[in-house]
């Protein structure tokens, strides 16, 4: 089965690096799936969980957003932060949520800060669902 580098990027380092069969984003039009040999494009990513198929198996990585590269010879994804569900501290995770949860019941929609609050909820959502899959 042929392959295609997989690099995932953050401002701090690379959390992933290595040849994969198949990569699966979701784009701000949703979810993209990318084998070797794609056509090369960029897209914005939204907050969610990288799923990479690698010889039969399948690995995830959360991502709080960044951009997709794709070309003819590697996939670059640079996250504002991306962990691999080993890293998650789950209990953080858990109160992070509940956090954003308690905040949002507070603060009415037309809140500038709710939009922040918000976006942190799916961030801690999607650090969950990576930890719990493992």
């Amino acid at each position: 089965m042929s392959t295609i580098r997989l690099e995932i990027v953050t401002p701090e380092r690379i959390v992933y690096g290595e040849e994969v069969n198949m990569v699966i984003v979701k784009g701000e039009l949703g979810e993209i799936g990318i084998l070797p040999k794609h056509a090369p494009f960029v897209t914005p990513l939204v907050i969610s969980v990288v799923r990479i198929k690698k010889d039969g198996t399948e690995q995830e990585v959360a991502i709080s957003g960044g951009f997709l590269e794709v070309n003819p010879e590697k996939i670059v994804i640079l996250a504002e932060s991306a962990e691999l569900p080993a890293e998650i501290d789950i209990d953080r995770a858990t109160a992070a949520k509940e956090r954003a949860e308690r905040y949002l019941a507070k603060i009415g929609a037309e809140s500038i800060d709710f939009r922040r609050a918000e976006l942190s909820l799916q961030r801690a959502i999607n650090r969950l669902k990576a930890a719990i899959r493992k």
